[in-house]
């Protein structure tokens, strides 16, 4: 039913769950299975805010880091199940939403998986939205998992 599935991730408990479900689907169907992570570009306010350039250098490059780190664990994983992935990350982009629907939309995706909230803490609220939007705007499927 799904030839190319795609799996947000972001570290959270949740987004492990959905790369398990995905991996599982992904064996069943012989389906493709890409990994992406999104990098969202710092917002306005939090550069103006009088944070030195080098720190938000240096926030925002952790954030790179950390994102390939997830992909790659993700990778690993599917690995592990017999199934073959591929790993992305995007950088610099304004949205996440934006940025994981389009790339499925580019990718020629069928099903995009993600989890029901991200990271904790101030990264919840800004995340948590995630899901309903990718549900809202996405051009394909959405599976998502608690």
């Amino acid at each position: 039913m799904f030839r190319k599935v795609l799996v947000a991730v972001d570290g959270s408990e949740f987004s492990r769950k959905a790369v398990d479900v995905a991996v599982g689907l992904c064996k069943q169907m012989g389906a493709e299975l890409i990994f992406l992570h999104v990098v969202q570009q710092p917002p306005y306010l939090f550069a103006a805010s009088g944070v030195p350039p080098a720190a938000l250098k240096q926030f925002y490059e952790d954030a790179v880091r950390e994102g390939r780190r997830y992909v790659e664990e993700a990778v690993e994983t599917a690995a592990r199940m017999g199934v073959k992935a591929v790993g992305e990350v995007l950088e610099m982009r304004p949205s996440v939403v934006e940025a994981i629907t389009g790339f499925a939309e580019t990718h020629g995706v069928d099903l995009v998986v993600t989890g029901t909230r991200g990271l904790s803490g101030f990264k919840k609220v800004v995340l948590g939205s995630v899901a309903s939007g990718v549900v809202s705007h996405a051009h394909c499927s959405v599976l998502v998992v608690k």
